[in-house]
């Protein structure tokens, strides 16, 4: 949102709400470098990115993208079950833009690889305005196809098919409000439980009064997400920003967040942020923390103890602040940018048990009754963004 007042505020949402507004553009030519840090709950997951994008013939629009998790694994599922681990996984992809008038279309493809996991995600998509550039459509499909692989066992090896359909509207309601509402289909078919996950059955006769065996998934999910946005700019050049989402599956999954954030210019570098937003879902029909092999109704076909499958929440509170700076004229590049954003999670779980507890403070807690488990979290993304 830069160009005394009027510009300035259209800059501001092509900054901070690209996925809301999409006008029949070509992006512009950049390099972004990122590091971005997930901590909390005995993960930590870190690495670079490095996005090139640049245009050509006046209608074509590429980029490349490199992006690294390495990652360091001593959460409650690991240490419950297996020893801590490191990895790494590595994302490459490439993707086109073509623009013609008013119409423009993308299509990508993402390759992502680690020691036990394979996938690859091939997207296409279309964006059409109309009524005088108000409005935009936006539609899309992507098929992903992936190898799971199981460390330590050579022959394990299963497959999933994704197929993720999205449709999206973006209004410019007023000269100060923009708004845009999503609905994003996705069907997976496959082997969709992680092989190192199990759950927990009682059993008086073992050692800590229960024993685990592995999880076990349907072959099948469909989920639905609709998101509503909306971003309100302010006579003083600041704008408020708000979004809702709700989701749900075939598994009885059901979620819905909500999220504020209120965006500050200062002078004509700076841009500030601030935002809350929170999280909650129910649990899969088919999860269960204990599974009592003498009561009939909690014999299932299927069973999960994952802790994502279980009912929880989640609080999380983020900052960020954004520096642009023009460059001098006549250069190669044209202007640089340095963003900063720190979010903090608080996650809290309706019906996953701490098992830790009976290593760490054995004979305490009886089997079923041990503290619902919780813990906090920061992500941390730090990126450098150059124009040309």
């Amino acid at each position: 949102m830069n160009s005394k007042l009027l510009l300035k505020t259209w800059l501001l949402f092509a900054i901070l709400m690209p996925c809301l507004l999409r006008a029949a553009v070509l992006p512009e030519d950049r390099s972004d470098l990122l590091y971005h840090r997930y901590d909390g709950g005995g993960m930590v997951i870190d690495g670079p990115s490095l996005l090139v994008r640049k245009s050509f013939l006046d209608k074509f629009s590429a980029s490349a993208n490199y992006y690294i998790d390495n990652v360091s694994a001593a959460s409650i599922d690991v240490l419950a079950n297996a020893s801590p681990y490191i990895e790494r996984r590595k994302e490459y992809s490439v993707g086109l833009d073509y623009l013609n008038n008013k119409t423009t279309l993308s299509t990508s493809f993402t390759n992502s690889s680690e020691n036990d996991y394979e996938a690859n995600t091939a997207f296409i998509g279309v964006s059409q305005d109309f009524f005088g550039d108000l409005s935009t459509l936006s539609f899309g499909y992507s098929k992903g196809w992936d190898t799971v692989m199981k460390r330590g066992d050579a022959d394990f090896k299963e497959f999933i098919d994704r197929h993720n359909f999205k449709i999206d509207w973006t209004q410019v309601i007023t000269k100060n409000w923009i708004a845009s509402i999503g609905v994003n289909t996705v069907t997976d078919q496959g082997y969709l439980n992680n092989p190192y996950r199990v759950v927990r059955y009682l059993d008086p006769n073992s050692g800590i009064g229960f024993r685990y065996q592995t999880e076990v998934y349907p072959e099948t999910r469909t989920s639905t997400a609709v998101a509503f946005r909306s971003m309100y700019y302010l006579p003083y050049r600041a704008a408020f920003k708000f979004e809702m989402r709700g989701f749900n599956d075939t598994w009885d999954i059901n979620a819905k967040n909500f999220e504020v954030a209120y965006i500050h210019p200062y002078q004509d570098e700076w841009i500030f942020e601030a935002k809350i937003r929170q999280y909650t879902q129910t649990e899969a029909d088919f999860y269960r923390d204990l599974i009592d092999p003498s009561d009939n109704a909690q014999n299932t076909e299927f069973v999960a103890r994952d802790k994502e499958m279980s009912a929880f929440s989640n609080i999380s509170y983020g900052l960020g602040v954004s520096y642009e700076k023009e460059l001098h004229e006549g250069g190669f590049f044209k202007k640089f940018a340095i963003n900063l954003n720190i979010d903090y999670f608080q996650f809290e779980f309706d019906n996953f048990r701490d098992v830790l507890v009976h290593d760490t403070q054995p004979g305490q807690y009886a089997v079923g009754q041990e503290p619902l488990y919780a813990f906090d979290a920061t992500v941390t993304r730090f990126f450098f963004s150059i124009w040309y």
